[in-house]
């Protein structure tokens, strides 16, 4: 039967039930907000790169489920992370986007965070150090010692990133969340550091799981015509993919024949440590961030949720601190090719998502969304998002499937 009526059209797909998804968890609102409180301010995220801090007193700003956050590089050389809200008012204290507190600003003192509104002023600690007349406000009812940032966790891992928690007390550390993931890449990483070349962000209809499962899954490659006739023989079919702990998946390397392609060449010269000659390997991170290196360059991606239908991603490029001039040309050549904003295949992905969006806004009708592929768990299989959505419903307490019933755990797979 081709076409469908609309029963047959919503009738559940014939394959087991972690192997499709209710499109109402990419576009129901209540659902969206849930994600923010059950996931997003629970979960490790890395925000930055420590290379966009350079010095004592740079900062940057960014937002985690709607809660604006600062980190900044103190005098001691720590990066530290506070919410960006001053506790007088509620008040945000920094709008800038990054930037440095060395210097002075028309509101405030050279190395103070200080609120516009009121001028009271904060350390890179966190520590109130100045409370306009408090004497004659407070008396002694209240010292600048009484009040302070909220601090959040924040750790500088994995080749330099920088990852905060905004929950106190979370569910794993971030060696436990993140370092068996990272196994693959972890000696390459940490090798030596790590500079941000390239940095661009887009905003895209399309909710922000949709990212992830575009960058989670290597069959939509057919959308790529650079990755068919650099990558698809029988290495790239052969690549697996690796489940871990926490909803994360690694997609397992091959070397790409970029010569099979005019005007492209071998990256081998500018390969990072440790890693064999034009290597790809992907590690995809719930719940929707990405660490993909292609040989002589590092892309990673950030998701910032803003609506049910609406996602910030943030694009950086990353090659070594050490590098030449000319090197960083040809790295930032090499990752512009393909993944910048005009590369040959970001803005194909951006249209991927875009494309779902556009047939998954909120209100829209329930809609079955197949994640039933089986290749043994290469690269074409669909079990990094089977994955993905099995650890979401753990989160979130809901079946993928239906998100109207509470989270079950799949039936175990019998023996033969």
């Amino acid at each position: 039967m081709a076409a469908k009526n609309h029963r047959q059209w919503l009738a559940e797909p014939a394959l087991k039930p972690n192997e499709w998804v209710d499109s109402r968890i990419y576009s129901d609102p209540q659902i969206f907000e849930e994600e923010l409180e059950k996931i997003f301010k629970k979960a490790w995220i890395p925000v930055c790169h420590e290379s966009e801090l350079p010095n004592a007193y740079d900062f940057r700003t960014m937002s985690i489920a709607g809660e604006p956050i600062i980190v900044c590089r103190g005098p001691d050389n720590e990066v530290r992370a506070f919410l960006n809200v001053c506790p007088h008012r509620g008040m945000i204290i920094e709008r800038r986007a990054s930037g440095s507190f060395l210097e002075g600003q028309p509101s405030g003192n050279p190395k103070r965070m200080t609120c516009m509104f009121h001028a009271w002023q904060y350390d890179l600690r966190g520590n109130c150090v100045y409370i306009s007349r408090e004497k004659e406000g407070y008396q002694e009812r209240l010292r600048k010692e009484d009040v302070g940032l909220r601090r959040l966790r924040c750790e500088v891992k994995f080749g330099g990133f920088v990852w905060v928690n905004l929950d106190d007390n979370p569910q794993a550390s971030l060696e436990d969340w993140a370092g068996p993931a990272f196994t693959c890449l972890r000696k390459t990483l940490d090798a030596e550091p790590l500079e941000v070349f390239h940095y661009h962000k887009a905003i895209v209809n399309a909710n922000y799981k949709l990212w992830h499962d575009t960058n989670c899954e290597f069959y939509h490659d057919f959308m790529h015509y650079h990755n068919r006739v650099t990558g698809f023989n029988d290495a790239y079919f052969a690549r697996k993919n690796e489940a871990f702990q926490h909803g994360h998946v690694v997609v397992g390397t091959f070397e790409v024949k970029y010569e099979n392609y005019e005007g492209f060449e071998s990256r081998a010269a500018l390969s990072f440590p440790h890693l064999p000659p034009n290597q790809w390997y992907m590690i995809d991170m719930f719940p929707g961030m990405n660490f993909n290196l292609r040989g002589s360059a590092l892309r990673c991606d950030i998701v910032t949720p803003l609506a049910p239908d609406k996602v910030m991603i943030e694009f950086r490029g990353l090659g070594l601190k050490r590098d030449t001039v000319e090197e960083r040309q040809t790295r930032v050549n090499h990752h512009n090719s393909i993944w910048g904003p005009f590369g040959r295949n970001l803005h194909e992905d951006l249209l991927g998502v875009q494309g779902q969006g556009t047939t998954m806004k909120p209100g829209s009708e329930p809609r079955r969304i197949l994640h039933g592929r089986h290749e043994n768990q290469t690269i074409h299989d669909e079990n990094g998002m089977r994955h993905y959505y099995q650890e979401w419903g753990r989160w979130m307490n809901r079946q993928p499937n239906n998100p109207d019933l509470p989270y079950a755990e799949p039936m175990p797979v019998a023996a033969e």
